[in-house]
């Protein structure tokens, strides 16, 4: 299965750089039928691989003429202006790893401050929080501060 993903992943992302405009509309039922594989499927391609987090935004219509809309966020301060406004609550630490790695790619982030960033924010670092909501809105909290960071030092 993770074979599958990867293997849409990769051609949605092909797709997606083959476009001029940084967006991609195709047939969730087409896609389905192209890779042999459930519909199911593609959701959890969209739903793991393509979040905002990874610089992504999902728009979609299901049904027999549903379709699927990849957005890649281009402009950087209404990127970040985004993430804060639509960070969740509860940040698990794999979500907010998947966050800092984009924030590298875009190059908002150094190696080095991802590093800091994503220990800082570790299950380790947080680990006198015994109850994991608590832990997680603390996370979403530290990674609030970091983006609002990243604002200032973008103006």
């Amino acid at each position: 299965m993770a074979g599958l993903t990867s293997e849409i992943e990769k051609f949605l992302k092909m797709m997606l750089e083959d476009s001029v405009d940084g967006m991609l509309e195709i047939g969730r039922n087409d896609l389905a039928t192209r890779f042999d594989c459930a519909p199911s499927q593609i959701n959890y391609v969209l739903s793991t691989r393509f979040t905002p987090y990874n610089g992504y935004l999902i728009e979609s219509k299901r049904g027999g003429n549903g379709f699927i809309k990849i957005i890649t966020v281009v402009d950087e301060d209404s990127y970040i202006s985004y993430l804060i406004k639509n960070l969740k609550k509860d940040m698990s630490e794999n979500n907010a790893d998947s966050l800092f790695k984009d924030l590298v790619r875009r190059e908002y982030f150094t190696e080095n401050e991802y590093i800091m960033a994503r220990y800082a924010t570790s299950d380790k670092a947080l680990a006198g929080i015994c109850d994991v909501k608590k832990r997680n809105a603390i996370r979403s909290d530290i990674i609030k501060n970091i983006l609002l960071s990243l604002m200032a030092r973008s103006n």
